[in-house]
């Protein structure tokens, strides 16, 4: 009995010592000045903005941290659990799960729907979306925090889960027969995603559909489409930006050099849906089309002001500008719709932005894994904070009722699309 006791006791050892490893690792990442300054969308492209610098293993020691949590009192108690789920627990128990869900526990405990814990598999799903390549399905996610419903926002033309019938704003319920309501988006994220040629199960719930709908979808490679553009009557172009990814600023450039040079008299941007991505690129593609100015900064727990980025007025759009929005429009995007609000460089269209203004980083702890945590909010160029709130229109229009969960909405039958392009014929017409 005592020999089990100490094989108990060496085990709870290697478990607190792992949590005191996090905690230590995150506190050198500050130290060093790692600056993994992101804005995380709620989607499938969550994003990290910068190469890690190799961090040293030898840790100092830390005796604030280790008395205020990892006391005697709290060492035995998590020995006492483990004791009881060897003597008594009805399946096998995996250590490293029971590891990896003590650190997750510590994120869960923070009450912080952002900030969160990634394992192995988790954290590579994060890091393969940086470069908008991936094995996956080809859907825009997002995940309302207060329910933790995980809503299939947008399946992108062409892509897998396109074909396999997926419409915008089902629910996604399962995967693979697993219920995923409340998970972590990005364990749900590296759920669906696999190798390519195999099939993940998903379990939706459709608006006016009394059952489940199981939809078997293959995976393949995806390259996402972020930015898509068109040339509409009377010389306005149309420009579709899905999300903020690595590929994003320089399909933007492009597209809008592609427009001027057919002749645009008027502008277009769509960020319905779009629910962010990284801030770098969101500063990028402001910095084309921005006077000069302050395009947006963050303030820490302390109200220390920093990560201050500029439009520095080299590129200026000179033609009327109008940006479509919705409640699914988020982070990045609301950045993008505030600052051009702020500017007063054209007019926002559509309905009340998703709200979220705060600002999380991503700490590596080793080379699999890593802790993400909300460290910051950002205000927008006239200083706006709008988490919980979200960006107002200037024009307010909510889509009509039956084009909601269609799969393809004609540009003609787009009614929001429509206030835009009518805002902006009058203002030529001045």
């Amino acid at each position: 009995m005592e020999e089990k006791k100490n094989y108990q006791k060496g085990i709870i050892i290697g478990l607190t010592g792992g949590i005191l490893g996090t905690f230590i690792c995150a506190a050198i990442c500050v130290m060093i000045g790692i600056n993994l300054f992101v804005i995380q969308r709620d989607g499938l492209g969550q994003k990290q903005t910068e190469t890690t610098p190799e961090i040293e293993t030898t840790t100092p020691e830390n005796p604030a941290l280790s008395s205020a949590l990892l006391n005697e009192d709290f060492v035995e108690r998590v020995d006492e659990i483990y004791g009881l789920l060897q003597e008594n627990f009805l399946y096998d128990i995996n250590d490293e799960d029971l590891r990896d869900g003590m650190y997750q526990g510590l994120m869960n405990a923070l009450g912080d729907p952002y900030s969160t814990y990634y394992n192995e598999e988790a954290y590579n799903s994060f890091e393969q979306s940086t470069t908008g390549k991936y094995y996956g399905i080809g859907v825009s996610v997002s995940q309302n925090v207060s329910t933790g419903i995980i809503t299939l926002v947008k399946p992108f033309k062409g892509a897998p889960g396109y074909e396999a019938g997926i419409l915008p704003n089902d629910i996604l319920y399962a995967v693979n027969g697993v219920e995923v309501t409340g998970m972590d988006l990005n364990e749900v994220v590296a759920m669906i995603k696999g190798e390519a040629g195999t099939t993940v199960q998903l379990t939706v719930v459709r608006e006016g559909e009394a059952d489940y709908i199981v939809l078997d979808v293959e995976r393949r490679q995806v390259e996402v489409p972020t930015v898509e553009i068109e040339m509409l009557d009377n010389q306005v172009g149309y420009m579709s930006v899905s999300g903020f990814e690595e590929v994003t600023a320089s399909q933007f450039f492009n597209g809008i050099a592609q427009l001027s040079s057919e002749g645009m008299k008027a502008l277009v941007i769509d960020l319905r849906n779009n629910p962010g991505g990284r801030l770098d690129v969101v500063i990028s593609m402001l910095d084309m089309i921005l006077p000069e100015g302050i395009l947006v900064y963050t303030e820490d727990k302390d109200g220390n002001r920093g990560n201050e980025a500029y439009s520095n007025a080299q590129t200026i759009l000179d033609v009327p500008l109008a940006v479509l929005v919705n409640g699914q429009s988020a982070s990045a995007s609301e950045i993008f719709a505030g600052d051009v609000q702020d500017f007063g460089a054209g007019i926002i269209v559509g309905t009340q932005t998703f709200g979220k203004g705060i600002v999380q980083t991503v700490y590596p702890l080793d080379e699999n894994t890593a802790v993400k945590m909300t460290v910051s909010s950002y205000f927008t160029h006239a200083g706006r904070n709008i988490h919980g709130v979200g960006i107002t229109p200037d024009i307010e229009v909510e889509l009509n009722e039956e084009l909601r969960q269609k799969a393809e909405i004609t540009k003609e039958e787009d009614n929001q699309l429509q206030a835009a392009i009518q805002a902006l014929m009058s203002e030529l017409e001045e």
